[in-house]
């Protein structure tokens, strides 16, 4: 079973449409808020090691803000027959945000 990891509160979750860089343990995390639903993602772009969580959302991708590589914010694939990055389980508990690595 993987860990379940506190990664902050509610206020701390980006806006609607937005990505925000979060540390859980060693592991850098994407956290995203598209369409009302929070997602997880690695938050390591795996092109040049880019912070996805300091990237923005276009058309419900998540863009590595240093060479440009898109990532769906749900899902993390790049492509349809590419899995891009690892996204994480996300669940809310009153004010508390977790992540299951």
């Amino acid at each position: 079973m993987s860990p379940r990891l506190k990664i902050g509160n509610v206020t701390e979750l980006p806006a609607e449409g937005q990505a925000k860089e979060f540390q859980c343990g060693a592991k850098t995390l994407c956290v995203t808020r598209l369409d009302g639903a929070v997602s997880a993602l690695e938050g390591v772009c795996p092109h040049r090691g880019g912070p996805l969580g300091q990237g923005v959302i276009e058309e419900g991708k998540v863009v590595c803000p240093w060479h440009g590589w898109q990532f769906d914010a749900k899902t993390g694939a790049v492509g349809e027959d590419d899995e891009g990055v690892a996204t994480y389980p996300v669940t809310i508990e009153g004010d508390d945000v977790f992540v299951e690595i």
